[in-house]
């Protein structure tokens, strides 16, 4: 990620072997992480760095997740219907399908997230909801992508997210993975370089 948040995201390679086992198939998967290692400075952040290469191997298995099993939609009507995304002045668009009734998020406090991540054709990279999870960050301390911290903490002309809201986001490249993607295997990327992301997100609350 360009001028992403700085963690280190896993990649998962995936590889399916066939093999019989009481005449059943099983499949074996196997997901290698790279983690960029930087030199402790201080012990909190060692602690933090390691928190951040959590937080990449657990997005990273999700984007795992999404190729093996297919995506079940979870939406009401009310919130199949479109709405107008707002465009902020940093370039990041959003749009409040449910605003929420608890208190809003604060920078470095822990909460839980759901998710379900789009590319601009449609096509869904990841879910929570299909996980029957959602993910647990520290938020506004780049545990995850930028687009992620600002936009549910808010910024110049997005309101931050209260608890119960939910919210759609469109994050340009600067925002999410940038030039280098995520999920790459042999010249295939889940999310490709310079993708522009959508997701639906929904703030649970505090962990």
């Amino acid at each position: 990620m360009s001028s992403l948040a700085p963690y280190s995201v896993g990649t998962c390679l995936t590889s399916l072997q066939p093999q019989k086992l009481n005449h059943l198939n099983s499949l074996t998967t196997t997901c290698s992480v790279q983690v960029q290692q930087q030199p402790p400075v201080l012990v909190q952040k060692d602690n933090q760095l390691k928190r951040r290469e959590a937080i990449g191997l657990s997005l990273s298995f999700g984007l795992l997740h999404s190729l093996l099993q297919p995506i079940i939609p979870t939406a009401t009507a009310a919130e199949a219907v479109p709405c107008q995304l707002t465009v902020a002045p940093s370039g990041l668009s959003y749009c409040d399908k449910v605003v929420g009734y608890g208190p809003q998020a604060v920078k470095g406090q822990l909460i839980k997230a759901h998710y379900v991540g789009r590319l601009e054709n449609g096509k869904v990279f990841d879910s929570s909801y299909n996980r029957g999870k959602p993910l647990t960050f520290r938020v506004g301390v780049g545990e995850v992508i930028k687009g992620w911290d600002v936009g549910i903490l808010g910024d110049d002309g997005i309101p931050p997210m209260l608890t119960g809201g939910k919210r759609t986001l469109k994050l340009p490249p600067e925002f999410g993975y940038g030039s280098r993607g995520a999920g790459c295997k042999g010249g295939s990327c889940v999310i490709p370089p310079d993708a522009v992301l959508l997701f639906d997100v929904e703030f649970v609350g505090k962990a």
